[in-house]
């Protein structure tokens, strides 16, 4: 079974080619900034490379320009998917125009799919339940 796999040697120079979307959306995944979800750019995954990869979540998000949408990254999708990532695609320019939006809907398929609970679920839980965690 294909997994993430040594550095393809295209991958550097994609993160040093990377386009103002594909900029843009780095900006606000690294460093654990969007709801601490830990994203890596540019990682391979069998034979693709991967835009951008949230291993804990198995999310895959692509910043798709004019040369995306095709019958080959229809394939690619459902390789990659076959191996239980979920791939989120998005236009260039939506990136670039609605970055909000974006970013708010990888976050929900992030928090969908993450197998332990973000900061502040725990307390919710307890509060559903009438527990107070806060008396002695």
């Amino acid at each position: 079974m294909a997994t993430i796999g040594k550095t393809n040697p295209n991958s550097r120079r994609l993160r040093r080619d990377s386009t103002d979307a594909e900029q843009r959306l780095w900006f606000h995944l690294r460093s654990r900034n969007l709801g601490g979800f830990k994203f890596r750019r540019q990682l391979t995954i069998g034979p693709f490379i991967a835009d951008f990869v949230c291993r804990e979540t198995k999310i895959i998000v692509e910043a798709d320009g004019g040369q995306h949408g095709s019958e080959r990254d229809a394939r690619r999708t459902h390789y990659l998917e076959s191996l239980g990532w979920k791939v989120l695609r998005f236009w260039n320019h939506d990136i670039l125009q609605q970055t909000d939006a974006v970013l708010e809907s990888i976050l929900l398929a992030c928090e969908k799919r993450s197998p332990l609970p973000r900061a502040g679920e725990d307390d919710s839980a307890e509060a559903e339940r009438g527990e107070d965690s806060s008396v002695a």
